[in-house]
């Protein structure tokens, strides 16, 4: 009997925090298939809109990593990542 191995698609995206109005993001890597406020697998970073010019924080080698794993990040952590330098792949 073969065994079928379940892959987890696996993506880079922001969890809103803060309160009305004021929104606060963090960078995360979560399940494709977890809402967009639930679990996730690990906090890779921080994007504030607020600030003027926006504040992005992020933790690159583990970016790098979970690319390198296969995670897909959305387009606008995409655009936030190759805002601050980072390469990815």
């Amino acid at each position: 009997m073969k065994e079928t191995i379940e892959v987890m698609a696996v993506k880079i995206r922001l969890k809103r925090m803060g309160r009305k109005k004021q929104p606060f993001y963090r960078i995360v890597v979560a399940d494709s298939e977890s809402p967009r406020d639930g679990r996730f697998l690990e906090t890779v970073g921080t994007y504030n809109p607020l600030t003027s010019p926006h504040e992005v924080t992020l933790k690159e080698e583990r970016v790098q990593y979970w690319v390198g794993e296969g995670a897909v990040p959305t387009d606008t952590v995409r655009n936030l990542i190759k805002q601050q330098g980072v390469k990815l792949g």
